[in-house]
């Protein structure tokens, strides 16, 4: 990986200024044992410092291959699922929240994936400075918080200068896939990725749900009450 203490890329004018306002709020969590011991042994190898210049991921994971970044994969089960199912994919995880990191740090441990590595920054900050432009095969993000109040709606992850950066990371043919269960927030996601000139809906609005993103407990248990979930698939042209 690149030293943090080299000097910084250079700008990049396809990044939009840097927000003033977060879509995360960080609070205290429990760590189990078992987190916290996988954040001692496994944090070492596969959580990466943040570094101002653009990453070397081919010598971060051994190989050349298609690398996928997810945007807030909470406590990871998701997460992977996916990297297992995916062996040939390389992914790259975003999460804020320390017992996070760690539950997925244990899977990693006992699932053998040696194709995921976690970030623990500000993801806007990270595709920024240590994410090349049209390097990435795929963007997820899955069930951010929808902000349920109108005064704290700015506060919502998708936002036309987070799609722009996204869309400018992605390489032609590259994919941004996002997931709601919040319908008023899929109604913005949709006009919001929609409004994103370097993007196309691989649907007519809303897409089936891909079968490589697997169905969580808790989506499960939406479903079965009658809660609605809703994907959207957008390729970058």
């Amino acid at each position: 990986m690149t030293d943090a203490a080299q000097s910084p890329a250079p700008a990049d004018p396809c990044a939009p200024p840097r927000r003033g306002i977060r879509s995360y709020v960080l609070r205290a969590g429990r760590m189990g044992t078992g987190q916290q011991r996988a954040l001692e042994e496994l944090g070492p190898r596969f959580v990466l410092p943040f570094s101002a210049a653009v990453a070397d991921w081919r010598a971060i994971f051994g190989r050349e291959a298609p690398r996928v970044l997810e945007i807030g994969f909470g406590m990871g089960a998701a997460t992977a699922q996916i990297a297992a199912a995916r062996p040939d994919t390389d992914f790259i995880g975003i999460e804020v929240h320390t017992p996070g990191v760690g539950a997925l740090l244990k899977r990693i441990g006992e699932d053998g994936l040696g194709n995921l590595r976690l970030i623990q920054h500000d993801a806007v900050q990270v595709l920024e400075q240590m994410v090349a432009p049209a390097s990435l095969a795929g963007v997820h993000v899955f069930f951010p918080d929808p902000w349920h109040k109108k005064k704290h709606h700015k506060r919502r992850l998708i936002q036309p200068p987070l799609v722009a950066l996204l869309a400018s990371r992605l390489a032609p043919g590259g994919v941004l896939h996002c997931a709601t269960d919040w319908q008023p927030y899929a109604e913005q996601m949709l006009e919001v990725l929609s409004a994103e000139p370097a993007l196309a809906n691989t649907a007519e609005a809303y897409a089936p749900r891909p079968d490589y993103r697997p169905l969580t407990k808790f989506e499960a248990r939406g479903l079965k009450l009658g809660h609605g979930v809703w994907d959207l698939v957008f390729r970058r042209r």
